[in-house]
């Protein structure tokens, strides 16, 4: 283990500062400053060893929390990149983006604040990378077998990863003119800046991996030109169908999707121009939604200079401790502080939208509200509560409902459950033999750390059926073994 007692002597949870509000605000850079290296090896140090380490089951991945914990304290990181990269193809994604369910089951964590794993991992990768450990790693032989991967988010790109490196010749396929998914145009740059997505892009280009962009299955290509084309297909869309609003004054100009608003302001952060862009200057601003797409709106609106900036959540809000009915080592539901609420703006939690007020031209001038309060487990409406929140532009983040049907999926005749997911086998193939399903086409919207673990394991799932025998490529432990517990 990390230092023996160092659990004991260091008892608070140290992470790196954030720039401050008035300075990040005027820029799309990181929020977060370099932590000091001794800060953070002390923190490594709180790491205890566990004889039954809880982090490995919050983990999807099944990262070796405790090993590359150590080597961080002792400063081998040459030798925790490699336990690190053993399990999780892509720690700079999940070091800065993951909601950490690692740390909520850290077994310090049951009266103590948790181990900074999230950080220590981001740390280890980046020291790996200045310090040139992160090498492309090409196949020794080509098994002559071809796979396509529609769809380059981390599902895609873990899939494509996993299958190049054990020999197999594969193309990811794009509609966007570059790869990346959600990570390129649905990530604000604050959070993750994409040049660390092109760098380890350039890594699976320089293995083998190929990237079509800008090209849509079921319309530029068929699904059954694709089929003739390759062995096997892995289908990596996301759970990109929008929950939408459905109240009066709906279509008023100036209501639009967060996903239609946050890819604009990321091309024209990264110096692109785009016509017509959806803005926030000077306007009042609501943002539906309290989970993580809606602090990357109302971040984004505050770097563009709104006015205001409201954020509204149909449930109450939830208290700082965990509740009763979600026990350690789960992830609870409690009240957090992301960076873009430190940046400003009023966050109001049970209410419910009536309906969108627009003027005589169908321009939004306000949303209609009311309190709410759940009576058995039904939502009902606090008389006397209604009222107007002033609002010219209104950013719905409200989740996804599941992959979308028509075309490429619809082509390829697969099966979907009642809540429009693909259906898939225990080895992530569908109904359709040799084509298979990974991330949230399959599971749902989830978090990018389960999007990883299912591209690693779907691609196990291909291997086999390519080449007809076990893979050799690692698996974590599939979803379905054990109970989400987030």
């Amino acid at each position: 283990m990390a230092d023996p007692k160092g659990f004991l002597k260091v008892r608070d949870r140290e992470l790196p500062e954030r720039r401050p509000v008035d300075v990040r605000i005027m820029d799309w850079k990181e929020v977060y400053e370099e932590q000091d290296r001794e800060q953070l090896q002390r923190q490594a140090g709180r790491c205890m060893d566990c004889g039954i380490p809880f982090c490995h089951s919050g983990c999807p991945l099944g990262n070796l929390i405790p090993e590359w914990n150590n080597l961080a304290w002792k400063g081998d990181f040459r030798e925790g990149i490699e336990r690190l990269h053993a399990t999780n193809n892509f720690p700079e994604f999940t070091g800065r983006l993951c909601p950490a369910p690692c740390e909520t089951a850290c077994v310090l964590g049951i009266n103590q604040p948790a181990v900074t794993i999230k950080q220590i991992e981001v740390e280890t990768i980046e020291t790996a990378f200045d310090s040139g450990w992160v090498t492309p790693l090409p196949p020794e032989r080509l098994t002559g077998k071809t796979v396509a991967v529609v769809g380059s988010g981390p599902a895609g790109l873990a899939a494509a990863q996993q299958l190049t490196r054990a020999g197999h010749t594969v193309v990811v396929y794009e509609k966007d003119d570059k790869p990346g998914g959600l990570m390129r145009y649905g990530i604000p740059e604050f959070k993750m800046e994409k040049s660390i997505l092109d760098r380890r892009i350039d890594q699976m280009k320089a293995e083998g991996t190929r990237f079509r962009s800008g090209v849509e299955i079921g319309k530029d290509i068929t699904a059954r030109q694709l089929r003739d084309r390759f062995d096997a297909v892995v289908i990596a869309t996301g759970a990109m169908v929008r929950r939408d609003l459905p109240v009066p004054g709906r279509e008023a100009t100036g209501v639009y999707q967060a996903m239609d608003y946050l890819p604009q302001a990321n091309r024209v952060a990264l110096g692109e121009e785009v016509e017509g862009q959806i803005l926030a200057t000077d306007k009042d601003v609501i943002v539906i939604g309290g989970g993580d797409t809606g602090a990357d709106c109302i971040g984004t609106a505050h770097r563009q200079g709104a006015r205001s900036v409201t954020s509204l959540e149909i449930l109450p809000q939830p208290g700082e401790d965990r509740p009763k009915n979600q026990p350690w080592p789960t992830y609870p539901m409690i009240f957090r502080i992301a960076s873009a609420h430190e940046e400003g703006g009023e966050r109001l939690y049970a209410i419910s939208t009536k309906e969108v007020v627009s003027d005589d031209d169908g321009n939004l001038t306000a949303l209609k509200v009311s309190e709410i309060e759940t009576v058995d487990g039904v939502f009902r409406d606090v008389e006397g509560s209604e009222r107007e929140i002033p609002a010219q532009l209104v950013l719905l983040a409200m989740g996804f409902l599941g992959p979308e049907y028509d075309g490429f999926l619809e082509q390829l005749g697969v099966e979907t459950d009642d809540r429009s997911n693909v259906v898939r086998d225990q080895n992530y193939m569908t109904a359709v033999p040799g084509v298979f399903v990974a991330g949230d086409a399959g599971r749902g919207q989830s978090l990018i750390v389960w999007a990883i673990a299912e591209g690693r394991a779907a691609a196990n799932g291909v291997d086999t059926y390519l080449m007809e025998t076990p893979s050799r490529l690692p698996r974590p432990v599939n979803p379905t073994d054990r109970p989400l517990v987030v």
